[in-house]
């Protein structure tokens, strides 16, 4: 991707819920997500959660979003069994916009909103089916720590910087 081409990054804003369903809809039809991708899950589940702390969107010039990362605060019974008082992240790159740099971009604005809210570790519960997510996450830094019936658990020890 050139200077020229790279995404811009912004937090999302429940606007963004139809867009988010788009990509949601494109990873479903490419077989990489088998979980809701309408509108009203977007908005709920990544926007407006109320354990949300940072859901960043990457858009183009043109305003198209390339896909959008999520890091929400691990709260107790959390869906992942994730210790509470870590983050967890989610990440949906549109399958066009793969190997372009979105999900790093994404992982930087969520990387701050980590320090900035103290966490002192972000998991990220991937499909064991999914080399993709599995890579993108090992290239981010993120390392397995335990596996759940049919998903890996990777960590990503939050820097103090």
């Amino acid at each position: 991707m050139s200077r020229l081409d790279q995404p811009i990054i912004r937090e999302a804003v429940e606007a963004d819920a139809v867009g988010f369903a788009k990509v949601l809809t494109e990873l479903v039809a490419a077989g990489k997500r088998s979980k809701d991708s309408n509108a009203a899950f977007a908005l709920g589940h990544y926007i407006s959660d109320p354990e949300r702390i940072r859901c960043s969107v990457a858009v183009t010039p043109n305003g198209e979003i390339l896909g959008f990362q999520s890091l929400k605060l691990a709260t107790e019974n959390n869906p992942y069994e994730v210790a509470v008082g870590w983050g967890i992240i989610g990440t949906h790159i549109r399958p066009s916009a793969a190997r372009r740099g979105v999900g790093r971009a994404l992982f930087e604005s969520t990387l701050e909103a980590a320090r900035h809210k103290g966490l002192p570790a972000i998991d990220a519960t991937i499909g064991a089916a999914n080399p993709e997510g599995l890579g993108y996450y090992e290239a981010m830094g993120f390392r397995e720590y335990r596996r759940m019936e049919g998903a890996v658990c990777k960590i990503f020890h939050v820097p103090n910087v």
